[in-house]
């Protein structure tokens, strides 16, 4: 599996990132600490999010390849997740677009920096 950033997406994350930083995907189930809320509808969700390189992420038990350098996920949301994975940002809307070999999976994945205070 593998997830390839697209140039703006690059240019919104990059700044957030550093080697003393992980970036996760989060699949938005309420489980773990950066999983913001359960899901009570039927659309899926997902989360970029930023966390320092020692903070706690044992939900995040599988890494995939990016552009960007490993994406941990919570391995059973690979169910939700297609083999070659796309993320795009729409800087006219302020919103990231996850898609896969499918079409889009989210339209609106939101992104949280948690090393931010």
């Amino acid at each position: 599996m593998t997830i390839n950033f697209d140039a703006a997406a690059v240019t919104k994350l990059t700044p957030h990132l550093a080697p003393d930083k992980r970036l996760l995907l989060t699949f938005e189930d309420g489980v773990g600490p950066y999983s913001q809320h359960a899901m009570i509808h039927m659309q899926v969700q997902f989360t970029i999010n930023v966390i320092a390189a020692d903070a706690p992420a044992d939900d995040y038990d599988v890494d995939i390849e990016s552009n960007l350098g490993p994406v941990g996920i919570k391995g059973y949301s690979q169910e939700d997740l297609d083999p070659h994975l796309s993320m795009r940002y729409n800087t006219t809307l302020g919103v990231f677009t996850l898609s896969g070999d499918g079409g889009d999976i989210d339209d609106n994945v939101g992104f949280i920096d948690f090393t931010e205070s």
